[in-house]
């Protein structure tokens, strides 16, 4: 049982973090192993969209398939309209009056119930990330604990920021100030964390009293019917939100510019975001707010090692850092960034461990990398392993993975200048390129050189180089002596600089005010 279950009613326990199965315990492998068939069985089924409290089919349909086995199709989903963009903004609107007036405490119960059931069928939902996003279990476990997470966290902030605040008193006058809900909100999650992020961003909206909009990914749609029909099982009034499935700009650009969308919640690519927030800031005729754009785009995140480092330990972070999740983690190290003086020695680390590294299917118990998330992205990845081998040296890996999934080698390479590609884009893969630095302080410009700025570690035992790194090194999430992705929801509020979004500091004591608004009231007595 987690230290975060509670009774209904009474008042929760202290946050923490739901722990992690350990795969390596045969019982553990052997509950896997059954929910992975369990799940696998249901395999192929057709899913409808959910709109103003029903769940509707569409002539048109697209298929969710499996990374491993591109074959094997994983579900089938109805094809949502520009039409139906327009009627779930409108249902939305309609469902807002009541759930914003239902009590915080029963929103914030809300959280905790979707929690328990997660926390129920963690690995049926483990499975389904192995099979649909192409997770090794470790990832899809990390990714569903993530989930619960979030729903506990945000539960009990909830309950921290509700009810009336007292501000400053004045003569003859009581102060106070109130947080309330904004309206409709549009949630447009990504495929990589395709539970916790989605997750996060739509319990978050919902808790706080507004009603949500929700285009899930189109690589996972499954695990957003599955997460929609868990939050209706733990009591959510089926119109407070509604399931758009399909692709197309149409739809989404539909969403963004309604004139009832109070608010957008977005998490995906740099492109992508300022295309919504250019839209969202264009007023619509009828509207009468400015929309609220809370965005979390790209990175190139950089791990700094210097002369003074544990040299093992740098390598083994970065190695994580770099190539969980075959590389597609916004919070990637995709930029190795070392001291002149130690260079040589830690690429040849790299280069060894990399190598070690085993790539396969998602549910092959024991591998490190398992495929990218379809074809296009495969393709695009080898393509700038392809520009790389003209602008640096190639370490390891280089090609496709063996096998029939999306699979691409872990790649390394060496001696890349910051004006090459490999430096400054981000791919969104299992590429890692290093750079050697002449000391700390060009160690720092390096890692700054980027229009990103989401996360980034350093590794030194010099207390003024840590210092340093504190002061300058530009990015919303820094880590010193660990690596630079699992950040921990309540511990590192997660959110980046510059091109990597607003900041949103997601899993900390400030996001659920993005999703409200202060109002003051002063009562002369």
């Amino acid at each position: 049982m987690s230290a975060n279950t509670h009774a209904s009613g009474s008042s929760p326990a202290p946050f923490s973090n739901e722990p992690y199965a350990n795969f390596l315990d045969p019982a553990v492998a052997s509950e896997a192993a059954a929910s992975y068939a369990r799940v696998s069985s249901g395999l192929g089924a057709t899913h409808s969209l959910f709109l103003d409290g029903q769940w509707v089919d569409r002539d048109e349909h697209f298929e969710s398939v499996n990374p491993s086995r591109p074959a094997q199709v994983v579900s089938r989903h109805a094809k949502a309209t520009v039409e139906d963009a327009r009627e779930a903004v409108a249902a939305a609107d309609a469902a807002f009056p009541d759930w914003s007036q239902t009590g915080q405490t029963e929103r914030a119960a809300l959280a905790f119930k979707a929690a328990a059931l997660m926390r129920q069928r963690k690995m049926d939902l483990d499975a389904l990330l192995v099979l649909e996003a192409g997770k090794s279990w470790v990832e899809a476990e990390a990714d569903v604990a993530e989930a619960i997470d979030f729903c506990e966290y945000y539960g009990r902030d909830l309950l921290r920021i509700s009810g009336m605040h007292s501000t400053a008193p004045q003569p003859n006058e009581k102060s106070e100030l109130q947080y309330i809900p904004l309206g409709v909100g549009v949630i447009i999650p990504p495929w990589n964390f395709p539970l916790a992020i989605l997750c996060g961003m739509t319990i978050a909206a919902l808790i706080t009293g507004n009603t949500v909009v929700l285009k899930p990914s189109s690589d996972t749609p499954l695990i957003a019917v599955t997460f929609v029909k868990l939050l209706l099982e733990a009591g959510l009034p089926p119109r407070a939100i509604q399931l758009l499935t399909g692709p197309g700009v149409a739809i989404g650009d539909a969403l963004v510019e309604n004139p009832r969308t109070r608010f957008i919640s977005f998490t995906g690519s740099k492109a992508v975001g300022l295309r919504v927030n250019e839209l969202a800031a264009k007023p619509q005729p009828g509207q009468i707010w400015i929309k609220r754009v809370v965005a979390e785009m790209g990175g190139k995140d950089a791990i700094v090692v210097d002369a003074t480092a544990d040299l093992e330990d740098a390598v083994k972070g970065i190695l994580a850092s770099a190539f969980g999740y075959s590389g597609q983690k916004c919070s990637a190290c995709s930029r190795a960034i070392v001291e002149a003086p130690v260079y040589d020695e830690v690429v040849a680390m790299l280069k060894e461990g990399a190598e070690r590294l085993r790539v396969g299917a998602a549910e092959t118990p024991g591998i490190h990398l398992g495929p990218v998330i379809n074809e296009r992205a495969r393709k695009n990845i080898l393509n700038y392993i392809e520009a790389g081998r003209a602008e640096a040296r190639l370490l390891s890996g280089g090609s496709a993975g063996a096998g029939e999934g999306y699979l691409v080698e872990p790649t390394i390479f060496a001696d890349v200048p910051s004006s090459a590609r490999l430096f400054q884009e981000e791919i969104f893969g299992p590429v890692l390129a290093v750079t050697r630095a002449a000391n700390f302080g060009d160690a720092l410009r390096l890692a700054n050189d980027t229009e990103y700025g989401l996360t980034g570690a350093v590794y030194s035992r010099d207390p003024e180089n840590i210092e340093r790194a504190r002061r300058e090194f530009h990015v919303g999430n820094l880590y010193v002596n660990r690596k630079c992705t699992g950040a921990m929801v309540g511990s590192h509020p997660f959110g980046g600089f510059n091109m990597s979004g607003t900041d949103s500091k997601a899993g900390g004591p400030e996001y659920l005010l993005l999703f409200m608004q202060a109002k003051s009231i002063a009562t002369r007595v």
